[in-house]
Parts: structure tokens; C-alpha cells; sequence
């Protein structure tokens, strides 16, 4: 299909999107802004979440990553479960009964106000990179396959992509996105569901041979047992468990959707519903991926993981259905991550930093500054997007769950500290140990996979002879999540000190 029509429906889908958020963000203030004032539909929230959590990076970077690492991916979802599970009835609870705006908020209340802002802050770190990670992907793959060949360069894209998201987030915030995660969940699972029928068509099978077709090769294997490897099934599903309450339990983009809800019974059902359908969605990207491998063996197509779904959905073999599904599919996985990003991070910039609403002064003056900020964050989205593009890696799940691993563990540690443990903390230290931790880890990790930080960096470490005397071949796979938390509550035991409450 031509690439002005491929172009087109991204603008019409668009300015479907720009009708929604006017029509949801009529009345809206700074609460509407940062809560949605607490008035979402917990069906809406829970169905919405799924094209958050999903986004371009699972739709792209997940099936191709069947080739090399089978149905290992799926040990992390069951991971995710355990996580969940957690976070609905232990961190929701929490939240609900301290009526809290930002989540960050809890840390102040226990643990003093550096607590607050070093667990704020390194949301803001976490989340910057991870986001505009993904929205790299996306952007590069509507590059090389629409507008390269329209002459729109790629810094044009991304100006204009960003552009877009922040005209329909700037007045609605969470209110408005509620229902455009909604809607770009159901174009995304759309496009994948007749994505994976029209490839099994095109193999000559239906959906039981393409399974069988799979076990053959090998594909499907779930567990890993070899306890040495990095996708060994030990640490995917501990890993995957703490990458979940992380990543989404103690993250302000995932919460303030939950805390939207009208009142914890109905977060918990949002909660546990997103769950298991989220379980069913990654097995489908898991299957597509590995029809796509099948299909790229059978037409001899050989090209970068991350470029594989695209190459072979927007390829003459197809008619134009498929190619325009895929865009639709992949920009509804692109917009809900990087809008409910932008929209988190300034209201935690804005609520935790800022502290915008505990200083005096008008709606209008509050709203003006939330405003700068909102388009500040989007500058900085600009520029990172642009850094990646220099950096042009092409399996970038692996990088952003790496980075998660270190940035989120403080946080980890902050909270678990201040649940598990009566205790309070010497105020002095606590920057300290939440930035000494994550490095002392990262070290540690560098030292177990010395060939990771090489093919990432594009230098020579010289440390494989070191790492095989320490190590003896085990490689720290998810679980490094689980380790930085741990060194950071390890760390927060001995600054701290016995409470005064």
C-alpha cells in the first residue's frame, strides 16, 4: 500500500483522538488533571491499562525475541502475576486509606522528606528513559517503512508525533486519557488478533498446526532450567514479580490510573481483571512471533528482531488490510505509553517537586505552571528520542528492562523499608544510599554479563576472565531488580534508626 495512504489513517486516527480528549477534558482542572477526580470507571481503567502496559516495545521487541529466546518472555508474565497480586492487596490498600494524589507521598509520611523526593526522582529517571525508549522504536519503525519514503526526516516525525500527543493530553490528563488508552487497547489487540489470522492463513494451517508447527521447532518452550542462564525460570518469575510491583505498583503513571477509581474495592477488581487479560495478550504477541519466524523461514526473510512483524506486515506479499492494521495497531500501542508518561511525570514533578499543592495561590497561577511543565517534559522526550536514534539499538526490551532493574530498585527498597520495618531513617544519608545502591549493583552486573555492556556500549570491557572467576558462567538475568532492592533496604537498616512515633 502506498505510504500516503499508510500516512493518512495515522492522521485520521489522530484527530479521532483530538475529539475524544476536547469532548473528555470540557470542565477539567488541575484534580481532573492528576486523578481524573476520582470518578473513573474501574472496567475502563483496567481494559485502558493494557495498551499502557503493552505498548509498541511488547508489540515489536517481544516477537522478536521468540527467535533467539523461544516462549522464555512468558516466565516473566507469570512473574507479573505473583506481582499484581501484590499490588492489589497490599500497595492499593495502602494508597486508598492515605487519599494520596501521588503515591510518592506515602515515603514523606514515613520516612521524612528525602525519602520523598529521592524515590519521586528516580521515578522521573526511570520512567523519562523507558518511555521515550519506546517511543524510539515505534517512531523508527514509521520511519524506514512510511516516511523515509515520503522525504520526512526523522527529527520531523518526532516533533510531530510529540506534538500530537501533547495537544490531546495538555487540558484532560488522566481524565482524557482514560478513554484514549481505551480506545488505542482495542485498535492494538484488533490489529493483533487479525494480524496472527491472516499469517496462519498465509502458512496454510489454522491456529492448532501453527501450534504444533511451533512445538516442532522448539519455539514454545516455556521454562528454562538451566540455572545459570539469565532466562533461567527461577529468576524470570522472581524477576518478573518485583518488575511488576516496581514498575507498576510503586510507579505514579499505573497508580494514578488505579487511584482514579472511585474506591479500593473497584481499583482491586480493575486490578485482577487487567491481569489475567494481560497473561492471554502476551501469549498472542508470543504465538505471533513465532508464526513469524515460521513465516520468515518459508520466504527466506532475514532481518533485525525488532524489524521482523513490521517487515512482514507491510510486505507486497500482503494486500493493504494487514499493512494498515499493523500501523493502527502499532500507533495505538505507541500513544498510551508515552501519554500516560508525560501526563505521570509532570504530576509528579509537579506534586513532588514542586510541591504544587502545598503552596499558595489561584487555579489559574496553579494550572500555568503545570502547563510549563507538561510541555518542558515533552522538550526532554524530544531530545531522548533523538539520543536513541544516535544510539540505534535494535532489541530495545532488553535495555529498558535492564534499566528498570537499576533505577526502580531504590524505590523498591524504600518502600519495602518502610512496610516491612517500624523504623525511621537519618535524614542526611538517604540521597546517599539510593544512589551509591543502583551503582554498586550496576558494577556487580557488569562484572556477570560483561558481554551485554560490550555489544551495548561498543567497547571492549575486558572483564570475561574476571567474570568467569567470580561467576563460573551465571549470568543476573530479572532478578537484578530484586538484588538493587534489597542492597537498597540493606543499606536504609543501617542509617536507620529507632522511630520516634
Amino acid at each position: 500500500m502506498s505510504p500516503v495512504v499508510l500516512f493518512a489513517f495515522v492522521i485520521a486516527y489522530f484527530l479521532i483522538l483530538l475529539t475524544v480528549a476536547w469532548y473528555t477534558s470540557k470542565g477539567s482542572n488541575n484534580e481532573s488533571f492528576f486523578i481524573g477526580n476520582k470518578k473513573s470507571n474501574w472496567m475502563l481503567v483496567a481494559f485502558g491499562m493494557i495498551g499502557t502496559s503493552l505498548s509498541g516495545v511488547t508489540f515489536v521487541s517481544v516477537p522478536g525475541g521468540v527467535g533467539s529466546g523461544n516462549f522464555f518472555y512468558f516466565q516473566i508474565v507469570l512473574g507479573y502475576l505473583l506481582g499484581y497480586i501484590v499490588i492489589a492487596f497490599v500497595l492499593l490498600p495502602l494508597y486508598y486509606k492515605m487519599n494520596v494524589t501521588s503515591i510518592y507521598s506515602y515515603l514523606e509520611n514515613r520516612l521524612g522528606v528525602n525519602a520523598h523526593k529521592a524515590g519521586a526522582s528516580f521515578f522521573i529517571l526511570s520512567r523519562a528513559v523507558g518511555a521515550t525508549a519506546r517511543l524510539y522504536l515505534v517512531i523508527n519503525i514509521l520511519q524506514i517503512f512510511i516516511l523515509n519514503k515520503l522525504g520526512i526526516p526523522f527529527i520531523a516525525t518526532t516533533f510531530i508525533i510529540l506534538l500530537m500527543i501533547l495537544l490531546y493530553t495538555f487540558e484532560g490528563g488522566v481524565k482524557t486519557i482514560i478513554y484514549t488508552d481505551t480506545l488505542q487497547t482495542t485498535g492494538m489487540l484488533l490489529g493483533l488478533v487479525v494480524c496472527i489470522f491472516v499469517i496462519i492463513k498465509s502458512l496454510g494451517t489454522d491456529f492448532s498446526g501453527a501450534l504444533n508447527l511451533l512445538q516442532d521447532k522448539g519455539y514454545t518452550q516455556i521454562f528454562n532450567t538451566d540455572i545459570k542462564a539469565s532466562s533461567f525460570f527461577g529468576k524470570h518469575i522472581l524477576g518478573g514479580m518485583f518488575i511488576a510491583i516496581a514498575m507498576t505498583g510503586l510507579d505514579q503513571e499505573m497508580m494514578q490510573k488505579n487511584i482514579s477509581v472511585k474506591n479500593l474495592k473497584d481499583s482491586q477488581k480493575n486490578m485482577m481483571s487487567f491481569t489475567a487479560v494481560l497473561m492471554l495478550v502476551n501469549f498472542l504477541f508470543l504465538f505471533l512471533g513465532g508464526i513469524l519466524y515460521l513465516y520468515a523461514t518459508k520466504m527466506n526473510i532475514n532481518v533485525a528482531p525488532d524489524d521482523l512483524f513490521p517487515t512482514i506486515a507491510l510486505s507486497d506479499a500482503f494486500s493493504g488490510t494487514i499493512g494498515v492494521l499493523f500501523i493502527i495497531a502499532l500507533i495505538s500501542a505507541l500513544f498510551p505509553s508515552v501519554d500516560g508518561a508525560i501526563t505521570s511525570l509532570t504530576s509528579c514533578f509537579c506534586i513532588d517537586i514542586l510541591e504544587l499543592n502545598k503552596i499558595e495561590g489561584d487555579e489559574k497561577s496553579k494550572k500555568k505552571k503545570r502547563l510549563k511543565v507538561h510541555l518542558s517534559f515533552a522538550v526532554l522526550f524530544f531530545v531522548l528520542v533523538l539520543i536513541f536514534k544516535a544510539i540505534n539499538d535494535k532489541l530495545i526490551i532488553d535495555f529498558i528492562l535492564k534499566f528498570a532493574g537499576i533505577t526502580y530498585g531504590p524505590l523498591l527498597g524504600l518502600f519495602a523499608f518502610g512496610i516491612l520495618t517500624k523504623k525511621s531513617l537519618h535524614q542526611q544519608f538517604i540521597w546517599m544510599i539510593c544512589i551509591v545502591a543502583p551503582l554498586l549493583v550496576l558494577g556487580f552486573d557488569m562484572l556477570s554479563s560483561p558481554e551485554w555492556y560490550e555489544k551495548k556500549l561498543h567497547v571492549s570491557l575486558g572483564l570475561s576472565n574476571l567474570s568467569q572467576q567470580l561467576f563460573n558462567g551465571y549470568k543476573i538475568g530479572n532478578e537484578l531488580i530484586l538484588i538493587n532492592g534489597l542492597v537498597t533496604f540493606l543499606g536504609l537498616l543501617i542509617i536507620s534508626k529507632k522511630s520516634e512515633k
